[in-house]
């Protein structure tokens, strides 16, 4: 070899490892700070990235990467005082290859902080469920974890993936006036504790689907930055950092409310991506292990260290959404309409069509609702699976109360799921995908919807007497400390109606009220009673209703037992707080409903004070508006937000980047008057 071709070889294989390749200024780049979280993301080219710095006395760093569903973290030893962190500059996007000349992508950055020292405790490089189920439970599978190495000012984590595959890097080097010994840092008197940080993966990237929202969308650039930084070509994600991969509820939910302002090819990307993970019977998938936790899952379960893909698909309301969106889409939306049968022949990852995944679906649809229809009784609802405690969004083990048959699902979206499975079999778009039994299977599709819109609504209507609703919401508001003036004011003269959160195996209600009226409103049209008693109740100031200076709750205990009132509170994930997205939904829903022209003047009135509250309550918590969702404390007669992960009081974190939350982009606020409905406890 020529001594020039020689070093040009040498240069090419060995640079690479020793130096990085600094990336131009990156493409997309934004902060979010809530509370005791510095969220920086950037996105440029293959490299997508989120940093996150925790302060307080539990501090660490994690970066999490939409590629593989990766990230690193490093958690330090507990501080005396509280450790605030200070970020010099953006993250700055980086590639740089591993010791096979394996791109690496990730970002380097510089902190300084208060403290004078910073202990290492753990540190963990892998999949995103692996880092979540360390900051829970401070365990981490053995065959993960990687000792450090340690020397030349610089301490650093690195390992490939499980099955061989490029893997992971994560090196923190000591600043101007920062010493490190043993894994330790320590600064010394001339100023602050710096540390100069990378952070990698070696996972695939994703595609990013930049052109994916309408001029027509509303002008909000922090959601839109959110918006930008979750989706792709190959899926939407959930949200970051904890949740950095599909969910289909998730998608299908948030494409169903941002479809306005949606670009078609980020309106067929979202479905497509569910169309590709449904289940041989056409059930959808929740969510999806990759990356390194599908080689942990496939290793334990018998299939070799391999990084094959496997669905989860224990929810239930998820099922359920596919055709109403696609009703919504390929039907009433002129573009979708233009290119839907395009659109429907087109082929999956697996060659699957389209339109042959999406008859699959229908078809489950109408099977797992014959039963109710036939024998409309609570045992034969769609109840949650067998052995578990969740089934629909509220998915932790105490979001539906312990119940078993979810509102929600039962009393929204099976009966519209019904109806749009009907229009879609009547429209001639499915023909070429259905065979002589599906056929006859769907032709019963409307008898079937009818039975489910009366009979299942019923069964979760609650009315509590005058004398009764007013003394709980006096104990209940002793119990958890709050003003129940304007809650008594604002009861009325009759009973206090509404719909049950769910309904429990004996088919008894669970009676704590609940958000999740926004789901019927959206995709039903209820009766003029029954929308006095989807709105009427939860649209009360708390505690007799969900609404609060913080925003609109998605839980009300009052009626529930004590045991239950400890499982539903301001520190619970699904307990009395705020999400964001289910405020759009309910916000969503009223503007459905009173696009309606077969209501009565006093339901469209009722519907337009609803509307005002709720949109008092929105604009109360704008800064928060895109993260998962906050809790609230109560002072000086009002209620005030708080940032929901607090260590030791919350019982998980908060995404500060969600996508469910970002579906105000494709809801304008109405012009209307002020409120007239009192909000305010301490008025």
């Amino acid at each position: 070899m020529r001594p020039l071709l020689l070093f040009l070889w040498l240069f090419c294989a060995l640079a690479p490892a020793v130096a990085p390749t600094r990336v131009p200024a990156p493409t997309l780049s934004f902060r979010i700070d809530e509370g005791h979280n510095l969220n920086s993301f950037v996105r440029d080219g293959p490299v997508a990235a989120h940093l996150l710095l925790r302060s307080g006395t539990e501090p660490r760093i994690l970066v999490a990467f939409p590629a593989g569903n990766s990230g690193v973290g490093l958690w330090f030893e507990s501080t005396r005082a509280p450790l605030a962190w200070t970020l010099l500059a953006a993250p700055r996007p980086l590639t740089v290859a591993d010791e096979h000349r394996r791109p690496l992508h990730g970002i380097e950055f510089e902190v300084e902080t208060n403290a004078r020292e910073l202990r290492p405790r753990g540190a963990v490089l892998s999949s995103i469920r692996v880092l979540r189920d360390y900051e829970l439970q401070r365990t981490a599978p053995r065959e993960v974890l990687v000792a450090a190495q340690v020397g030349d000012g610089r301490v650093s984590w690195s390992r490939d993936r499980l099955d061989g595959a490029a893997g992971y890097r994560l090196t923190l080097m000591a600043g101007t006036g920062t010493h490190l010994a043993s894994e330790h840092f320590t600064a010394d008197e001339s100023g602050p504790l710096r540390l100069r940080i990378q952070a990698f993966t070696g996972e695939t990237p994703l595609d990013p689907l930049d052109a994916s929202l309408t001029a027509t969308a509303v002008d909000d650039p922090r959601a839109r930055e959110v918006f930008t930084f979750l989706v792709y070509r190959q899926k939407f994600l959930a949200g970051s950092w904890r949740f950095d991969t599909y969910f289909g509820r998730d998608t299908l939910i948030s494409a169903m409310l941002l479809a306005p302002v949606l670009e078609p090819a980020a309106m067929e990307s979202a479905i497509a991506s569910v169309l590709e993970r449904l289940a041989p019977d056409g059930e959808v998938a929740h969510e999806e292990d990759i990356g390194e936790f599908a080689v942990l899952r496939n290793a334990r379960e018998g299939r070799g260290r391999v990084d094959t893909p496997i669905y989860d698909y224990g929810m239930v309301d998820d099922d359920f959404m596919l055709a109403p969106l696609a009703a919504r889409w390929l039907l009433d939306d002129p573009r979708g309409r233009a290119r839907a049968r395009g659109f429907l022949a087109g082929k999956g990852a697996g060659g699957e069509r389209r339109g042959a995944a999406l008859v699959r679906n229908l078809a489950w649809v109408v099977q797992r609702t014959a039963a109710f229809a036939g024998e409309p009784r609570a045992a034969n609802l769609v109840g949650i699976k067998a052995g578990r405690m969740t089934g629909d969004w509220r998915d932790s083990e105490q979001g539906l109360g312990r119940g078993r048959f979810a509102y929600d699902v039962n009393a929204a979206l099976v009966p519209a799921a019904l109806e749009a499975t009907a229009r879609l079999a009547e429209s001639g778009l499915l023909g070429s995908f259905l065979d002589a039994d599906t056929r006859r299977s769907l032709a019963r599709t409307r008898a079937q919807a009818a039975e489910w819109i009366v009979r299942a609504p019923a069964m979760f209507a609650l009315d509590v007497p005058l004398a009764r609703a007013r003394a709980a919401i006096t104990d209940y508001a002793k119990e958890v400390s709050v003003d129940d003036a304007a809650a008594i004011r604002a009861l009325g003269e009759g009973a206090l109606a509404f719909h049950a959160l769910s309904l429990d195996e004996a088919g008894h209600a669970v009676p704590i009220l609940n958000s999740d009226e926004g789901f019927r409103l959206l995709l039903t049209q209820p009766s003029a009673d029954e929308l006095e008693r989807c709105i009427t109740a939860i649209m009360r100031p708390f505690p007799a209703g969900l609404i609060t200076d913080a925003g609109m709750l998605v839980a009300n205990p009052l009626f529930a037992t004590p045991e239950l009132r400890r499982e539903f509170t301001r520190f619970a994930y699904h307990g009395t707080v705020v999400w964001s997205w289910q405020q759009a939904l309910m916000a969503a829903g009223l503007e459905r409903q009173l696009q309606r022209d077969d209501l009565p003047a006093a339901s469209r009135q009722r519907l337009r004070r609803a509307r005002a509250t709720l949109w008092t309550a929105i604009d109360r918590s704008r800064a928060l508006r895109t993260s998962e969702l906050w809790s609230w404390s109560f002072s000086k007669g009002q209620y005030h937000i708080e940032p929901f992960g607090r260590p030791g009081a919350d019982v998980d974190e908060s995404n500060a980047a969600q996508l469910w939350s970002t579906v105000y982009l494709g809801l304008p606020r109405p012009a209307m008057p002020a409120a007239t409905t009192d909000i305010s406890p301490g008025s």
